[in-house]
């Protein structure tokens, strides 16, 4: 698929994500039935236009509540789109993978990390998953609520499609500014200043969403295939994955995020991709 057209449903899947425009002009938040409903990309509910709620704030609600449950609706979404698609969704429907998409395109110079400090920072993404489904049944106030601790301390997607748009449309939020919105901000535009330089720097290092789809690629419906007998190991595909998958040895890898570049890329058209009961 020409990067084009993936980039195309990416912002189909944002606008899907977001249909509420008025909103964004207004400094509210849309509310709705559909609100209960968890959308499948790293999309806050926050968000004036957003139409659904983000798969891992919700997690963290439903964890940090009195009761301390695990919602079987909120992880049941989360675990069927995985199986489904893996990262296929952090390729072609999250929003905010969208942007980083975009703004790496912009040009600078494109500096490639030290492949052991690479592979150490990945490791984030699984701590960041950790403190989703630690942080908020443990850290609770007086009242024996825990707060969605990703989200208000770490999250950069929530502060731009949330914060940022609330504040500039809301006269009393603009008003409460304090600490922790300037900690999100400097959080946001090193993440935005660093998509410029390095590839989805964010879904490489802190996405917890995208962790949870990483562990189920190998295992989701939605698979990539290398035919042994076509491919001539020539690298190509190696060298133009921007996720740094050794696609040969391991396409399935938990970092894939099934853009499809590598298949694009391959002159021997090796590489295969679809439904486990049908690729092509």
């Amino acid at each position: 698929m020409k990067e084009w057209k993936r980039h195309l449903i990416q912002a189909i899947s944002a606008l899907l994500h977001n249909p509420h425009i008025p909103n964004f002009f207004g400094g509210r938040i849309h509310q709705g039935a559909t609100k209960h409903l968890c959308v499948p990309g790293l999309n806050c509910y926050s968000c004036p236009g957003a139409a659904g709620a983000c798969p891992i704030g919700s997690l963290q609600a439903v964890i940090g509540g009195r009761t301390k449950n695990v919602s079987y609706y909120v992880s049941g979404t989360i675990l069927l789109l995985g199986v489904l698609f893996g990262r296929l969704i952090c390729g072609f429907l999250c929003p905010f993978g969208l942007l980083q998409d975009l703004l790496h395109k912009i040009r600078s110079p494109k500096p490639r990390l030290p492949r052991r400090l690479d592979q150490g920072l990945r490791w984030g993404k699984y701590l960041a998953l950790a403190a989703v489904l630690i942080l908020p049944a443990l850290v609770t106030d007086a009242f024996g609520l825990g707060a969605p601790y990703f989200c208000k301390y770490l999250c950069p997607a929530g502060t731009l499609l949330g914060g940022i748009p609330l504040i500039l449309g809301n006269e009393g939020l603009r008003a409460a500014i304090g600490f922790l919105f300037s900690w999100k901000m400097g959080i946001l535009l090193l993440v935005l200043a660093g998509s410029v330089l390095l590839y989805r720097p964010f879904c490489k290092y802190l996405c917890p969403l995208g962790a949870v789809y990483g562990l189920l690629n190998r295992f989701s419906v939605y698979q990539m295939k290398v035919d042994e007998k076509a491919c001539v190991h020539c690298g190509a595909c190696e060298r133009a994955c921007k996720m740094g998958v050794q696609v040969t040895k391991n396409i399935n890898s938990a970092e894939c995020i099934r853009c499809g570049l590598c298949k694009s890329i391959c002159p021997t058209k090796a590489i295969k991709s679809g439904c486990i009961f049908g690729r092509s």
